[in-house]
């Protein structure tokens, strides 16, 4: 399954229904860069779970609205509420147990 970039403009519709992950990274962060390719494999290995990232240099707003002060930072929301967090690079099984 791809993984979507989030907007401040269709993050609500799209984390809106069942369980998405959400990758909250940037360019320049070298922990970010590592966490990237787990994250797209995760998305192969689980399509029932969308996966999603936000670029916190370009999407701002986002980043404040959910206080996201280190990066990377996953967060799983289930019909559009916050159930999970974790910040810092994260391996294939934490994503997993973050998710369930």
């Amino acid at each position: 399954m791809s993984v979507l970039e989030l907007t401040k403009d269709n993050f609500d519709q799209t984390v809106g229904t069942g369980t998405s992950l959400v990758d909250f990274w940037a360019v320049w962060c070298g922990p970010c860069k590592m966490q990237s390719p787990i994250v797209d494999a995760f998305a192969e290995k689980r399509p029932d779970i969308q996966v999603c990232k936000v670029n916190v240099d370009e999407q701002p707003e986002l980043a404040m609205r959910f206080g996201v002060m280190s990066i990377p930072t996953l967060m799983v929301f289930r019909d559009g509420a916050l159930v999970n967090k974790t910040v810092g690079l994260s391996d294939i099984d934490e994503i997993e147990r973050l998710c369930q």
